[in-house]
């Protein structure tokens, strides 16, 4: 099997697993995964699909300026720059970007600030493989509309091979080393996110009873 038939496979259990969990509301999300370092080739999620379903045409070859590289009349997702500054910057081979409403809220509620800490959780250690880090911090920049300008946003934050970055009110970006890291880091965030938004809400509720 050729690598970009390995590849395509790859992502589309990856898009599997992740529309199980119903983290691709209306059309949202983009996934990607490498195919080539040089010339830089990489699978991309179709834009306005249903990621939901399985079909002949689920992804895109594009290049680094993410455009087609075959004819099609499909478009790459709007965001496919984002992945390609990725790749560009790191060893990535992978990029998962969803939607879901505790990412947004997480986000908005410490946007000014700029990240969020997420901590004292054993999952922290399951990501990490080290139990000598009990916190994981994930910078919060701003949505944008234009391209270029989202793009440069999310560069000083990608110095590592692995990674992830919340958009403010949009969703979360994560990318690894590879697909099985990126997933993993993926769930993990998601759930490590999921948890803080319950504890406040709880503890929130508590203060306010208190009161």
């Amino acid at each position: 099997m050729s690598i970009f038939l390995e590849q395509w496979k790859k992502l589309a259990n990856i898009k599997c697993d992740l529309a199980k969990r119903d983290w691709f509301f209306g059309t949202s999300g983009n996934l990607s995964m490498k195919i080539s370092d040089d010339p830089l080739l990489f699978l991309v999620t179709a834009d306005e699909k249903d990621k939901r379903d399985r079909c002949d045409e689920e992804f895109i070859v594009v290049n680094d300026l993410g455009e087609p590289v075959f004819d099609t009349l499909l478009k790459p997702s709007i965001e496919t720059l984002i992945h390609a500054n990725i790749y560009e910057r790191t060893s990535a081979t992978c990029v998962l970007h969803v939607h879901t409403v505790d990412n947004n809220i997480i986000s908005e509620l410490f946007g000014d600030e700029g990240k969020v800490e997420l901590e004292n959780n054993e999952l922290i250690h399951i990501l990490t493989g080290s139990y000598l880090e009990n916190k994981i911090t994930v910078p919060i920049i701003e949505n944008a509309q234009d391209m270029d300008t989202f793009k440069r946003s999310y560069t000083p934050f990608l110095t590592n091979d692995f990674g992830a970055v919340l958009v403010r009110n949009h969703g979360i970006t994560v990318w690894g080393r590879s697909p099985l890291e990126t997933k993993k880091w993926l769930e993990g965030i998601e759930f490590l996110i999921s948890y803080k938004v319950k504890l406040m809400m709880i503890q929130g509720h508590k203060i306010k009873a208190g009161n």
